[in-house]
């Protein structure tokens, strides 16, 4: 899972980095409006972590440039300032939920899943496709019952490809996914080969059917024949 955390406070970010990162997120950090314009404007995430108070403007600006560019980020809102009419004027503008600072971050980690969740997986805690099922909060997958031993990056790589079923997905996204902004300093995606591999292979070797097809010169796609 991706995360774009949008924060100014530089200690309360490094603990949700470590936090987020600790758990298995993808997780980039900005701290100012302009950084986060270029940001969503260049990439993609499953959810975004928004502080109100930036030093160049106000949060709402960029819940307002995600409506205008139709992207269809989560969004919850981090902020100190906490009463109705923000509360309202956020959720009129696209946020999916609002926490209050200062806040437990297991608490913030369940408000990420809840929000993923409904955005990609219908609300749901495990999903189920086919012989395959995840569990999201454990991270762990298992096939025809049968637990399999997969890595953090291959359980997300599952998870972006199911939840992209029947999308063509470029080797430079699914990069992006993985690894995120990191993925612009790699010279190729050799290593998104790579864990397609692990996965099919992993997949295959417990049984499952092989979902996960070639579309030679563009990328990968999740199909069910």
């Amino acid at each position: 899972m991706k995360i774009l955390l949008i924060e100014d406070e530089k200690e309360l970010a490094r603990s949700i980095l470590a936090y987020l990162t600790g758990n298995g997120f993808v997780c980039e950090w900005i701290s100012d409006l302009e950084s986060a314009y270029e940001k969503i404007n260049n990439y993609a995430y499953d959810c975004i972590l928004l502080d109100l108070a930036l030093p160049d403007g106000h949060g709402f600006e960029i819940l307002k440039e995600l409506k205008a560019l139709r992207k269809t980020e989560g969004v919850l809102i981090i902020s100190a300032k906490e009463n109705l009419e923000t509360r309202i004027e956020g959720f009129n503008l696209g946020a999916d939920d609002y926490l209050t600072k200062p806040f437990h971050l297991s608490e913030l980690m369940v408000r990420i899943q809840a929000i993923i969740r409904r955005k990609n997986f219908k609300s749901q805690n495990h999903i189920a496709y086919k012989e395959i099922e995840i569990d999201l909060f454990a991270r762990t997958v298992h096939i025809k019952g049968v637990r399999i031993e997969t890595t953090k990056k291959e359980t997300n790589l599952l998870l972006y490809l199911i939840g992209n079923e029947n999308k063509v997905l470029s080797k430079s996204a699914i990069a992006e996914h993985l690894s995120g902004d990191m993925a612009d300093m790699l010279d190729n995606f050799d290593f998104v080969y790579a864990h397609i591999k692990n996965l099919k292979g992993k997949l295959k070797d417990a049984g499952a059917n092989d979902y996960i097809k070639t579309v030679y010169g563009l990328g990968y796609k999740w199909q069910h024949d």
